[in-house]
């Protein structure tokens, strides 16, 4: 009897073994209409955790390619290159931010459908999205070549040569980099974050190796960045559209017959204009920036980007659960369950905070190890050590910001998160550094960014706390039992 009720013990544990195991899986293998039952039903730590997982696996893959670019180009092409190249990034960024802005917007909008159970016109609206910002893109290129001038000629001229340059040649890069832009909006609104992290891991290993190709050994410096991030997104568009138009699947887009559709493209660009103003905004305070620490030269213009190099990862992981929120809070507003996506939002604070907290107790001890790798030049190092260490304590105010703010462009409400953006770049960091420059030198920088992050965390809580949880896609007004439509015309 003994040995028999052993054998079943042993039996129910290799039982609940497999169990776990297909667990882990299961959410990977489910369809559109399994992950929408998961999101609107499910357990919300549970949900939250399984499409924030991939997610903060792609912030860290994410985060990898400026690393790695940064490692690239400060050991092999030195300290000039690498200052212009932090120096550019967010003049670039600001082009790309347009893409942002019509993906959170194109979040909401197919978020809100695949909530309604409207997959027909969720994959209608992608495929509007998908065309139109690829169309952006190509248009931006001729304006980045003529934007390149005037900005180079502004700057030290230790780095004029490689500011325009890499301006200029990275305009080539546009068009592709908005088309991924959509594809991670698209699938992340579908609930299905783990594609996004598939096509990141691919522009990583893409971006290694063509880095090895044009950095290391053809040494072609400043032109061999450009070419290494136009290989690995032409490539990786390649895929992309292979994935989304030819490969036979639910979410298979047709593009046979497209005509663009006013329904859709004008509430499109009347959600997204706020989310474009937010991103464009943030980036030109991200370049005045620079340009108040260019002032003193390449050296700390170095150490700044090396500093940002590393804390990329840092501020991605505690932000990885905004995407996440925006998706369950516009799926459970979709199908008008206001007070679960309240929840939702909470948790999602919860889960930044913790990951938030474990980075600071990781990244501070190991800070000196970190930025050694990308330079021996101990005036340099002095400086990227200081920026590090503000940098990583900000980490935790800026986590619980993106997360609100995800919310909110989940409700349809994208100005809040242009407002708030507004406010932590502007108001309160480019102002703070105005202000303590004069006896924080370029220090202020560093203390701004800690300053404006916890301010807007608070800001942005404040706004969370009165919002009203209703879709304000439909003018904000939803009946208790019945579902809202944005009256998108069917095909």
């Amino acid at each position: 009897m003994y040995a028999d009720s052993c054998k079943q013990a042993a039996r129910k544990e290799q039982d609940g073994q497999k169990g776990a195991k297909n667990l882990k899986f299961q959410f990977l293998r489910q369809n559109g209409e399994q992950r929408r039952d998961m999101i609107l039903n499910g357990s919300i730590p549970r949900s939250l955790f399984m499409l924030a997982l991939p997610t903060l696996m792609m912030g860290i893959v994410q985060s990898m390619m400026p690393l790695t670019d940064g490692l690239f180009i400060n050991n092999v092409a030195g300290t000039l290159v690498a200052s212009a190249v932090t120096y550019c990034q967010p003049i670039l960024n600001m082009a790309v931010a347009l893409s942002q802005g019509i993906g959170a917007a194109a979040m909401a909008m197919i978020g809100q459908a695949n909530g309604r159970g409207e997959t027909d016109e969720a994959k209608h609206i992608s495929t509007q999205v998908m065309v139109f910002s690829f169309i952006l893109g190509l248009c931006l290129v001729p304006v980045m070549v003529i934007v390149a001038f005037p900005i180079s000629a502004n700057v030290t001229p230790e780095i004029s040569r490689n500011v325009f340059l890499y301006i200029a040649l990275n305009a080539a890069v546009l068009p592709f980099s908005f088309l991924e832009s959509i594809y991670n909006a698209i699938k992340n609104s579908s609930g299905k974050p783990e594609a996004t992290f598939i096509r990141m891991l691919m522009m990583l290993t893409l971006k290694i190796i063509f880095n090895c190709i044009f950095i290391v050994w053809l040494r072609l410096g400043i032109i061999g960045c450009v070419l290494a991030s136009l290989g690995a997104n032409v490539i990786v568009s390649i895929w992309m559209y292979f994935e989304l138009f030819v490969h036979d699947s639910e979410d298979k887009l047709i593009l046979k017959g497209f005509h663009f559709d006013r329904n859709v493209l004008h509430p499109l660009i009347h959600i997204g204009i706020p989310s474009m103003i937010t991103s464009v905004m943030l980036q030109i305070g991200f370049f005045l920036i620079n340009n108040e620490v260019q002032k003193y030269g390449a050296v700390v213009l170095n150490g700044q980007g090396i500093a940002n190099n590393i804390t990329n990862i840092c501020f991605n992981l505690p932000s990885a659960f905004g995407s996440a929120v925006t998706t369950m809070v516009s799926m459970n507003v979709g199908a008008g369950q206001s007070r679960h996506a309240r929840k939702c939002m909470w948790t999602g604070c919860l889960f930044s905070v913790i990951t938030a907290i474990l980075i600071i107790a990781i990244v501070i001890p190991l800070s000196p190890y970190l930025t050694v790798l990308f330079t021996r030049e101990p005036e340099v190092l002095n400086i990227a050590n200081r920026a590090l260490h503000i940098y990583t304590y900000s980490v935790v105010g800026f986590g619980v910001c993106m997360v609100e703010q995800g919310a909110f462009i989940g409700l349809g409400r994208t100005k809040v998160p242009m407002i708030v953006g507004f406010l932590r770049i502007w108001a309160l960091r480019y102002v703070f550094i105005l202000c303590t420059e004069s006896f924080l030198t370029f220090y202020s920088v560093f203390w701004g960014n800690l300053f404006s992050n916890y301010m807007a965390a608070a800001i942005s809580t404040l706004l969370i706390m009165h919002v009203s949880w209703k879709s304000a896609l439909d003018g904000g007004e939803e009946e208790p039992k019945k579902h809202f439509s944005l009256h998108f015309r069917k095909h």
